[in-house]
């Protein structure tokens, strides 16, 4: 009965903590809107957000309005897409490979994508082409990856990740050959901003299809919840409960993969997300990937969020999100580090 009781009361505190940061979530929305170079008061913000929806004389300025909705709307439902995204993955590879220590660029995946990036900028084809580049790179990438584990290694882990930092070496060499041949004056300061990270050319239009990836794969993780989790304690006692590890191991890799193909594809390389919150989201709800994935995804949106408001207002010009979360990541990851090593053994 105790241990029915202490079963409840996790799941009451999970279903708390996720309704805390949804909130959280969306208080973090409203004031992205309202701060900037350009300041719109929060009252402002929801009035001309709810305009498409309720009739009534509008009471704002044409420039308002345009911030509102043409510039930081695209801007802040990217940071939650992409701090989401990057941040449930890391979750779901930290999980099925039992190491505190993988992120999502564990398969080259984002230096393959910064690749593609980097080579459309290069030509100069526009901001369509580039997400369609460096999401196909990314894939290239982990197809490349998981080829080699599976003739060299068999399916082992260590293989895969192995071929993985080999991919990732490679296309960080092509990436080079792409700032060599570019422009010093043009191009090569679009392809730099560009790799360091930023969610500056996000479009409403360029957000539809990762979005709807992102909400695919994170269906895919929904299915497999409880196969994960299994899957952490070890393959004996998954096998002993049924659970098929090679087709659950299999769909989380590629959907994972295609998360983190997706979101770098709109947003460049930013590291440290996927890595630093899901060892907070485990230390809110503990390791359980039902809990992990919604609180994960809400944490990650949140704190890229909060980051990239950082990152436009700081300064005259915009920081890199990639140096930002690298700066606050890096530090408060060395503090996760004793908490991490007593849970994972």
């Amino acid at each position: 009965m105790t241990y029915i009781a202490s079963l409840q009361r996790a799941a009451w505190k999970s279903r708390a903590i996720v309704a805390t940061l949804a909130v959280l979530l969306v208080a973090v929305c409203i004031m992205s809107f309202a701060v900037g170079r350009f300041s719109v008061s929060p009252v402002q913000v929801v009035r001309i957000l709810l305009s498409p929806f309720v009739e009534g004389q509008p009471d704002w300025s044409s420039g308002e309005y345009s911030v509102v909705l043409n510039i930081r709307l695209p801007r802040i439902l990217a940071a939650v897409l992409v701090g989401g995204a990057l941040a449930v993955s890391g979750a779901a590879y930290q999980t099925v490979f039992r190491n505190p220590l993988v992120s999502p660029d564990i398969l080259g995946v984002s230096a393959a994508a910064g690749f593609g990036g980097s080579l459309a900028l290069l030509l100069d084809l526009g901001s369509i082409p580039l997400q369609g580049l460096a999401f196909g790179f990314g894939l290239l990438a982990a197809i490349l990856s998981m080829g080699i584990g599976r003739l060299i290694g068999s399916g082992s882990s260590v293989v895969l990740v192995l071929g993985g930092l080999v991919v990732a070496a490679m296309f960080q060499a092509m990436i080079a050959v792409t700032q060599y041949l570019a422009n010093p004056e043009t191009t090569l300061p679009a392809i730099t901003f560009w790799l360091l990270g930023s969610l500056g050319r996000a479009t409403l239009h360029g957000l539809i299809v990762p979005a709807l990836i992102v909400a695919g794969c994170l269906g895919v993780f929904y299915r497999y919840r409880w196969q994960v989790t299994v899957l952490s304690v070890g393959d004996d006692e998954a096998a002993t409960m049924g659970v098929d590890r090679r087709k659950v191991w299999i769909g989380v890799i590629v959907a994972a993969t295609l998360m983190t193909a997706s979101v770098v594809s709109i947003a460049g390389i930013i590291g440290w997300v996927g890595l630093v919150i899901p060892h907070i989201a485990r230390f809110l709800v503990g390791p359980n990937f039902s809990r992990l994935l919604p609180v994960s995804t809400l944490l990650g949106a949140s704190y890229l969020l909060l980051v990239d408001d950082i990152a436009r207002t700081l300064s005259v010009m915009e920081i890199p999100l990639g140096v930002l979360t690298a700066l606050i990541g890096a530090p408060f990851f060395v503090l996760l580090l004793a908490q991490a090593r007593k849970q994972w053994g």
